[in-house]
């Protein structure tokens, strides 16, 4: 989330903002939105408006004057989090595609944008969705500048009244961070330094508590495949791209500034798949495999927020 976390919130903002939101839900189609190190479509300074650093400033609206201090250590979730939360069937999950085809976000140490990253593994993840009886699930694609499209994916989830917004980013690092190199004859950068997914909320989301709930099954389902969990945002190093770690077992964190997470009318957690500026991870968010993997982390976090069983697949 870090240069290419913050992607869907925080790129250089464009003075018009309207265009048509008729075509921004794409059945399976294309695109997103941008971060923190470099961007092919962006100068360095990418997560002014745009993205993170965890996710470096994505869709930041002026920050709160109140810093929340969240408590280290697993969160305490009484939630009830049965069937009568959710219908699979009619309930009703925008799946958010970061950044756009204008502005990508980060770019990997390849020179791959990340909203191409974020487009593969969005669809994925709604076909998995609704693969699974969740047949109301909606890829969200918008189009235009940074800011722009943070206010118009919000308005489109806003609109059709989701019940849930699911943000899709890869993550990069501050250009501070970032060292060159060269790949296949073009000049290059990256970062081997850190690695692994990050989840974000927002205390200012109109439900939070929803959001954490959601945001931990997420996490929860992540580190049971296996993967590990950014975990330098918490770091001082990343300047102001550290964000308070609300689980230290899973890797919650929470962003308040993002505009996906605090205007979004639903529950809306942001996740960041994993790091495309680390070498050898963008190897594996390439790899259908590590798409498989997360998709799959996603569809398990909704049947238990929705109260469904696993199937039983008899003695072994």
């Amino acid at each position: 989330m870090i240069a290419a976390v913050a992607v869907s919130v925080l790129l250089p903002i464009e003075a018009g903002a309207a265009g048509s939101l008729s075509d921004v839900f794409k059945g399976s189609s294309d695109k997103g939105s941008p971060k923190h190190g470099k961007s092919s479509s962006q100068p360095s300074a990418k997560h002014a408006s745009a993205k993170h650093t965890g996710p470096a400033k994505r869709d930041e609206a002026p920050k709160s004057q109140n810093v929340r201090l969240a408590a280290l250590g697993p969160a305490n979730l009484n939630l009830n989090l049965g069937s009568s939360t959710c219908e699979p069937a009619k309930f009703r999950i925008a799946v958010d595609v970061g950044h756009t085809a204008e502005s990508e976000g980060a770019s990997s140490a390849r020179n791959v944008p990340e909203f191409a990253f974020n487009l593969r593994l969005a669809r994925q993840i709604e076909e998995k969705l609704k693969a699974e009886g969740f047949a109301q699930t909606r890829l969200l694609v918008t189009d235009g500048k940074a800011k722009p499209s943070l206010f118009k994916r919000v308005a489109v989830a806003n609109d059709w009244h989701a019940n849930l917004f699911l943000s899709i980013h890869h993550d990069s690092v501050p250009d501070k961070l970032l060292e060159d190199w060269e790949f296949d004859g073009k000049k290059s950068h990256f970062s081997d330094r850190f690695g692994g997914y990050s989840v974000f909320v927002s205390h200012d989301n109109a439900d939070f508590k929803t959001s954490l709930a959601f945001a931990e099954l997420v996490a929860k389902e992540m580190k049971a495949k296996g993967l590990q969990y950014a975990q330098q945002y918490t770091m001082p190093i990343m300047g102001h791209y550290q964000h308070p770690l609300l689980n230290k077992e899973t890797g919650v964190y929470s962003y308040d500034q993002l505009v996906v997470l605090r205007k979004t009318e639903m529950p809306a957690v942001l996740l960041e798949a994993g790091s495309i500026i680390n070498r050898d991870e963008e190897l594996k968010m390439q790899s259908p495999e590590r798409r498989d993997i997360v998709s799959s982390a996603v569809l398990a976090a909704a049947k238990t927020f929705c109260g469904l069983p696993e199937p039983f697949l008899g003695p072994l």
